[in-house]
């Protein structure tokens, strides 16, 4: 199956507390962003990558590829104002310029992956892509490590944390399953894909991801991001 990964980057670095998006902060002399680019290229340098960016952001980025030097060939697209429009914008591109339909008997392999996640591991990208050309979806997920408690009415109590995992990308759907989800109206419940396409009525295989896939999103998270990078990528 051809494979397509949507990469969202819609990040305002709001809480980062920096006037700089998180996405173009830089890790060891590149941007986080490009850091995530290049992880996809690495795995598969045939794979077609779609960049979803906000439209007054792409002046920036394409200085930021003539100057430090973008190996990762990708297209892209104007985000929209909330994540769930952004990765539309994405799947129409999809079906638009580069013929991926929801009809097609040649099915295709969609990831979508958030652009400030710079470390997915190579063998769980290629879990991911497998898994769901063969159950239709597959999201990594990783354990839960520390105890949990829910708040209600009445108060706290415990839960089993072996009941739930965090969930991560890039999460990778069939074409056909992942274009039909995206033509419901936006929802309050859809904090990413997977709740996307589990309401339009499709279940969800998930599998193991890797803890070094952090999203950045605060100012520890930058600082996680810098110590696992010599462990994590490989020029």
């Amino acid at each position: 199956m051809k494979k397509y990964v949507i990469v969202v980057a819609g990040g305002k670095g709001l809480r980062m507390g920096s006037d700089l998006p998180k996405q173009f902060i830089p890790v060891e002399g590149k941007p986080v962003l490009m850091h995530t680019l290049e992880a996809f290229y690495q795995w598969d340098e045939y794979v077609d990558i779609v960049l979803v960016l906000p439209e007054e952001h792409r002046e920036y980025w394409h200085m930021l590829c003539k100057e430090i030097g973008c190996k990762t060939s990708h297209h892209i697209v104007n985000g929209g104002d909330t994540r769930f429009q952004s990765v539309k914008n994405g799947l129409n591109f999809l079906s638009e310029e580069l013929g991926v339909q929801p009809d097609c008997k040649e099915k295709a392999l969609i990831g979508v992956h958030d652009g400030v996640r710079p470390f997915p591991a190579p063998e769980v990208i290629t879990n991911c892509f497998d898994n769901a050309e063969q159950e239709g979806s597959a999201v990594p997920v990783i354990p839960i490590v520390d105890s949990m408690r829910e708040k209600n009415e009445e108060g706290t109590h415990s839960v089993d944390r072996n009941q739930f995992y965090i969930v991560q990308t890039p999460q990778v759907f069939r074409s056909d399953l992942l274009l039909q989800a995206y033509r419901q109206p936006c929802s309050s419940d859809f904090t990413d894909d997977a709740t996307v396409v589990e309401a339009s009525g499709h279940s969800i295989f998930i599998v193991p991801g890797n803890r070094e896939n952090i999203k950045i999103t605060t100012p520890f998270d930058l600082l996680m991001a810098k110590a696992l990078y010599p462990y994590c990528r490989k020029e």
